[in-house]
């Protein structure tokens, strides 16, 4: 039974992003005792079974010329038999160098595998390696890698089970070099080849300096791409259906039912200066559609059109694992990402998503960071509309604000929540164009599930709106929290009514702050509110459902905690 792994390598052989990828976000560093010399230690999980990884300095050789190199060889010769394993890690670009040390560890009988790390440069520079081969030729199992986009590793982890001792003669010094070039010329050809424009595109949106600026202008361009397709279907499709064709007919509605009647108020609303006001009115029949039809649903078709190309091209894992060592520090893994940008679409399939990551601890993370600081479309549109007449500033201050609640409770709940995080393995595709078809056909089920998810319960919601403000249900709850929405909000005290209806559809809450003749900085707090805190009714039963009562209610104190701090910060310091 394996109970220790050691990583072991020359220097810069890609050690510590293997150990990053096999292990999970909490790793112990120490220096070794009596010396400087640092060890990083983490976990696996190999089927049930909980395995330390201890990542050792990096060593050419089993005869140590450095304290560095000291200790690694200390630590692998105080390790118990039958109960570790080493795993080599190779850079397959510099076989013959590497290979002095793999045969060191063969001779000297540590059970070994060997990780042949940075097999995609090795594609790039024509240097083609037969493992195959040299598995045979060395006999230990060989696994080709790349850690950086996490290819390989998953099978590397599959045949650590088949670990075993395999022990050779002792060789000279010049006995090893002699058979380190038979094993290279036997399993190794070189060939000339110049990289080709995707290789090169699909390194650069990797690598951290030019994937940061590539990851930057593809969110960019995407919202960009989100709001001139939003906008383009509202104003030449949506709302010429709406005032042309649709106002007429909901107007003939009115004129039958008396106006002032608890069914006008019901079905069409309040008349605006004696006519219907879609965005106004709060009736079944003229808000409800209105909002969902002609305010969100085309930005919902335009951010799953692009999040579609995004994912079938294949950037979106390249993003995660750019993403992968910020979002170590807020307890989650890069493939965190990927949940986070579906509820950019809809909280719901965010949270959903969490159950590709492995532990309850992420799941809890990444549910409570979604549910708090990632606005869905329907409440995005609603800011981008109304928000953005008064200044782009006021929306990019309301994203801003909302990524930095992200980063400050993530590193607050990776602290504070104990657990366990293994890594999560994730394969890079290549890039490729999708298929216009499969495209089509994803948007397809896509925006249909929200129509049938959304609208029943936004004329629900309008129509229990409407009652309640009928029978002046409201006037209590006014009375109860005016106090903290005016006195630390700066808010007047009818927008309580916004934010309790924000639990049953944020777009729909967002709509009843418009009667109100908000400031730009009051509309600012109230729609940074509305993100912040309690999500839709949906989103909490699946919360819920995924992780149980006791996790929901301490998510919904962070919202509230989180709410309070951000509310008041907005009005007494940075807006005041």
């Amino acid at each position: 039974m394996i109970k220790r792994v050691f990583l072991i390598g020359n220097p810069n052989v890609g050690k510590s992003v293997v150990f990053s990828r096999l292990t999970g976000v909490q790793v112990i560093s120490s220096n070794y005792p009596g010396t400087t010399v640092e060890i990083t230690k983490g976990y696996l999980k190999l089927g049930d079974e909980k395995i330390e990884v201890i990542d050792l300095p990096g060593t050419y050789s089993l005869e140590p010329s450095s304290k560095a190199e000291e200790v690694a060889v200390n630590l692998l010769r105080e390790s118990l038999p039958g109960e570790s394993a080493v795993i080599n890690i190779i850079d397959a670009t510099n076989l013959e160098r590497n290979l002095f040390l793999t045969l060191q560890l063969i001779e000297q009988g540590y059970p070994l595998i060997i990780c042949l790390n940075m097999c995609d440069d090795t594609e790039h520079r024509g240097i083609h390696i037969d493992f195959k081969k040299l598995e045979e030729l060395l006999g230990v199992a060989v696994i080709p890698t790349c850690a950086v986009t996490g290819v390989g590793i998953k099978f590397l982890l599959e045949r650590l089970k088949e670990i075993k001792p395999l022990v050779e003669n002792k060789l000279t010094h010049e006995g090893r070099w002699q058979r380190i070039g038979v094993i290279v010329d036997s399993a190794q050809k070189l060939t000339h080849r110049h990289h080709s424009f995707r290789e090169m595109l699909e390194d650069a949106t990797i690598r951290p300096l030019s994937g940061l600026f590539i990851s930057i202008a593809v969110v960019y361009a995407s919202f960009k791409m989100v709001r001139f397709i939003g906008e383009g279907l509202i104003s030449r499709i949506f709302d010429p259906f709406f005032f042309n064709y649709y106002q007429p007919l909901v107007e003939r509605v009115s004129s039958v039912l008396a106006p002032g009647s608890f069914l006008h108020h019901l079905v069409v609303g309040e008349l605006i200066n004696g006519k219907i006001d879609f965005k106004q009115s709060m009736g079944v029949l003229t808000t409800a559609p209105y909002i969902e039809f002609a305010m969100v649903l085309p930005y919902i078709i335009a951010f799953y059109f692009v999040l579609s190309i995004l994912e079938d091209i294949g950037y979106l894992p390249r993003l995660a694992i750019l993403l992968d060592n910020l979002l170590h520090r807020l307890g989650l893994h890069g493939f965190a990402i990927i949940p986070v940008l579906l509820g950019f679409g809809c909280n719901v399939p965010g949270i959903l998503a969490t159950r590709t990551l492995e532990s309850k601890r992420e799941r809890f993370i990444a549910t409570t960071l979604i549910s708090i600081g990632v606005p869905c479309v329907p409440l995005q549109a609603m800011i981008f509309g109304l928000l953005g007449s008064f200044s782009g500033f006021y929306v990019g201050g309301v994203y801003l604000v909302l990524f930095s609640i992200v980063i400050i409770t993530g590193i607050l709940l990776n602290y504070f929540i104990k657990g366990y995080s293994p890594e999560l393995l994730l394969e890079i595709p290549p890039y490729r164009f999708p298929p216009i078809a499969t495209l089509a056909q994803k948007l397809f089920f896509r925006i249909k599930g929200f129509i049938f998810e959304a609208v029943p319960i936004v004329l629900l919601g309008v129509a229990l709106i409407n009652l309640m403000l009928y029978f002046n249900l409201f006037d209590f709850v006014t009375g109860i929290f005016a106090p903290v929405i005016q006195g630390l909000f700066g808010l007047p005290k009818d927008a309580v009514v916004a934010l309790v209806i924000g639990f049953l559809r944020k777009d729909v809450a967002v709509g009843m702050l418009i009667p109100l003749g908000l400031s730009a900085k009051q509309f600012f707090i109230a729609a940074t509110l509305l993100a912040i805190s309690f999500p839709c009714v949906a989103t909490f039963v699946v919360i819920w459902k995924e992780l149980g009562l006791k996790e929901l209610l301490k998510a919904t104190a962070i919202m509230i905690g989180a709410s309070l701090v951000v509310g008041t910060v907005l009005n007494f310091g940075i807006l005041h």
